[in-house]
């Protein structure tokens, strides 16, 4: 295949001998051919390690390859050879490094000591562990906690989490925003006030009871391919599947299964959708707008022919509140509005309508495309108020998943990573540790942006992930770095938030997940929680990349006792970081209900599972109900204007070979887009009418009211399936063209996925 960039029809099936590919070749890029493909056999297994990548469940059962191709990507990337050392550095100014693609820099393997920026060399320089530990303790006691913030990435394990929450607690601040509030905030603020739950209700048992899914705005095939397979199951015996996306996406089209010997030897695979809905960008709460009142409507015809109710009128009834305002609101929806903007036909809605009524078992699954979007709380409301209406919440097959992210990403949130102070039980902190935690609100991700950008952050310590880039706004943000007094990162991989960087700035490399954690009682286990709320042990199996890396509940208590001297507090942090087994007791002293028997029970097949009262039933609302949430309209972004023809809707998303920021190489070979990233995909018919030709360089700049220009110029357009005035871009690459401004209500999620944008041929 050609390594200039190029775009070419793709129309395999996921999985099959492209993931096979996929696998070997992130093993061999990373020279763990060998050792990669052993450790890989204790991927995501009873007595293995929890993925680094995406945070699927992991079945009791596992297959013998209980990984997809970007977890194995993961594994390799964690595992590889490369190695970055003050060797590096010292050929390496920051201002040189800036020039790299965010590939480039991540690819150049394990950090592999800790550094400090040295300002006149413009280079990071080693320094001892206890000296940096000391150093940054004593600006951190010359900062305001206030304006002081403790981001976290959601890799990070249960047991550091909880450390890190409590560590800036003890400091003063609940300055702990996470990637949570990049992606599925707005999931945690929806489903409290409907269900009563902030996270999910089913489990990997109920795959196997459902006969029809819905999905909505999720990726499946790249963002969590493991899913695939109780999925392909699903289907041989029935099932049926509706996608809503605006592009159809190719593991929610067709899968070869790279594990059965008949599949890859032969062209069978298996369709997954029954029906695939491409609607607009920002349609959704049309969609399901008519995918209510379809039910509704036919409900009502029911009773006046006195046939068989369409509803679960029971279920209503004794469970629900706010049904009838809510209906009446679906029955005076105008289905000419609906089809604008939406971009459905009425006839596909009630078809997918249709298909909900004669199903005894309804799941809903849904991913970033509901969440990011103005009103991405009222988006996941709808699909909530979808469920209630066939009582398709607490009984087996049936619920709602959001498909969460990193692999940790909902377990750091149960375990204290919040800044809402309402979410944790600080008197149970205050009991336990003897001190007086903060009760104020702290900064969410959007918040803390907002902070950098006028020059109101004292630090920033980031427990993994690159922040810089995965927020919005970059052309905004980037320059603010350089004014905060101190930035400290904790991580494996170079990326760019290290090279924008504070006046001080510490990089602090760590053990991964994958390697062996020795500390003084022996090698350490830690538990991550998957997207089903299950719980699950993970222990390591390779060699650490280096002698002189710590791991991350060690940076942690080190960073903790440098910084508070036992001033405030009293954490025996030292004990803590010998046995890992003691942080989940105190995670289940102050989690009683959540953590009962934590450390008899982490290493349970399958994991164990946390309560989630709605999946009995049981509505912990402030009506003890579960609540029909009535819209006022049917937009996701009413607050933007998408008006004018030149005027597209742009999403930004991930592409194969790559999960989040991190990018494991240049093709998504599932869009068909080879070794490059640089591009817009377009509609045809849009093409032409705006005079732009396939390959052409063009600029985007977003439409916004404000003052500040967002706009990026060298990107191709390409051709593309995907709706009439829409557009789609890769994350993060296009992540400058969004406004901080231009988030979720209430949510604060960042609404990457409708941007107003004007493209021109340059």
């Amino acid at each position: 295949m050609s390594k200039l960039p190029h775009i070419e029809k793709y129309d395999h099936p996921a999985g099959g001998w492209g993931s096979v590919k996929a696998v070997t070749s992130a093993l061999v890029n990373e020279h763990v051919a060998l050792n990669g493909a052993r450790i890989l056999l204790h991927q995501n297994k009873p007595d293995g390690f929890a993925c680094v990548s995406c945070s699927w469940a992991k079945p009791a059962d596992p297959h013998l390859f209980e990984f997809c191709e970007n977890g194995a990507r993961a594994t390799a990337w964690e595992l590889t050879k490369k190695r970055i050392d003050q060797d590096f550095f010292a050929h390496h100014t920051l201002a040189g490094l800036t020039a790299w693609t965010d590939f480039e820099l991540e690819s150049q393997g394990r950090l592999t000591e800790p550094m400090r920026y040295d300002a006149a060399t413009d280079r990071y320089v080693p320094v001892p562990w206890q000296q940096a530990f000391d150093e940054i303790g004593a600006m951190l006691r010359d900062a305001r906690p206030k304006r002081s913030v403790f981001y976290t990435s959601g890799r990070a394990s249960l047991e550091t989490s909880y450390m890190f929450q409590l560590f800036a607690r003890l400091y003063g601040t609940n300055n702990l925003p996470d990637s949570s509030n990049m992606c599925h905030e707005s999931t945690s603020v929806a489903l409290p006030e409907t269900i009563g739950a902030p996270v999910g209700t089913v489990t990997l048992d109920d795959f196997e009871h459902t006969d029809c899914f819905f999905f909505f705005g999720h990726n499946t095939g790249t963002n969590a391919p493991r899913m695939l397979h109780p999925l392909q199951e699903a289907r041989k015996r029935g099932a049926r599947i509706i996608t809503f996306n605006p592009i159809k996406e190719r593991g929610l089209v067709s899968f070869a299964n790279p594990q059965s010997p008949v599949e890859m030897l032969s062209p069978i695979q298996t369709a997954i959708s029954t029906q695939y809905l491409q609607l607009k960008i920002g349609g959704d709460i049309a969609a399901v707008t008519g995918l209510c009142k379809a039910l509704i409507e036919a409900d009502d015809l029911a009773q006046e022919n006195q046939t068989p109710r369409v509803l679960d009128a029971a279920f209503i009834a004794e469970h629900t509140h706010g049904f009838d305002t809510f209906a009446d609101a679906m029955r005076a929806a105008d289905w000419s509005d609906i089809e604008t903007q939406s971009g459905l036909t009425r006839a596909a809605l009630e078809a997918a309508a249709t298909e909900y009524a004669r199903a005894k078992a309804v799941m809903i699954l849904y991913g970033m495309g509901i969440t990011q979007h103005r009103e991405g709380v009222l988006a996941v409301q709808m699909l909530t108020n979808l469920m209630l209406l066939g009582g398709n919440i607490g009984k087996p097959g049936a619920g709602i998943c959001p498909i969460r992210g990193h692999s940790n990403v909902q377990g750091q949130r149960t375990v204290g990573i919040t800044e809402k102070p309402a979410l944790v039980p600080l008197d149970k902190l205050a009991e336990m540790y003897a001190f007086e935690p903060p009760r104020d609100e702290g900064m969410s991700t959007v918040d803390a942006c907002a902070a950098l950008r006028d020059g109101e952050l004292d630090a920033f310590i980031s427990l993994g992930g690159n922040f810089a880039r995965a927020t919005p706004d970059h052309h905004v943000l980037e320059p603010a770095w350089q004014n905060v007094p101190l930035t400290v990162q904790i991580a494996t991989h170079l990326n760019r938030s290290h090279l924008l960087h504070g006046r001080a700035a510490y990089l602090l490399p760590c053990i991964g997940r994958i390697e062996v954690d020795q500390q003084a009682s022996g090698p350490q286990i830690v538990t991550v929680e998957d997207s089903t709320a299950c719980v699950h042990a993970s222990k390591g199996f390779a060699e650490p990349a280096s002698k002189t890396l710590l791991s991350e509940p060690a940076i942690v208590a080190g960073l903790a006792k440098a910084t508070l001297q036992g001033r405030r507090g009293k954490v025996d942090w030292d004990a803590w970081t010998a046995d890992y087994s003691l942080v989940r007791e105190a995670i289940e002293k102050t989690y009683p209900d959540q953590f009962k028997e934590f450390n008899a029970r982490m290493s349970q097949p399958g994991g164990f599972h946390r309560p989630i009262p709605a999946a009995k039933r049981e509505w912990k609302t402030k009506n003890g109900k579960a609540n029909f949430i009535t819209p006022e309209g049917m937009g996701e972004d009413p607050d933007m204007s998408f008006e004018g023809e030149r005027t597209l809707r742009l999403m930004t998303t991930r592409g194969d070979s790559q999960f989040n920021t991190t990018v494991y190489g240049l093709d998504d070979r599932f869009r068909g887009v080879f070794n490059t990233r640089d591009v817009l995909l377009m509609n045809r018919d849009d093409m032409a009418r705006l005079n732009i030709a396939e390959d052409q360089t063009i600029t985007v700049t977003t439409v916004s009211s404000d003052d500040v220009t967002r706009s990026i110029d060298g990107l191709r357009a390409h051709a593309f399936d995907i709706p009439a005035g829409c557009a789609m871009g890769y994350y993060p690459e296009c992540n400058p063209l969004i406004p901080l401004a231009h988030h979720a209500k209430r949510s604060k999620v960042p609404a990457a996925k409708a941007v107003p944008v004007r493209v021109r041929a340059t």
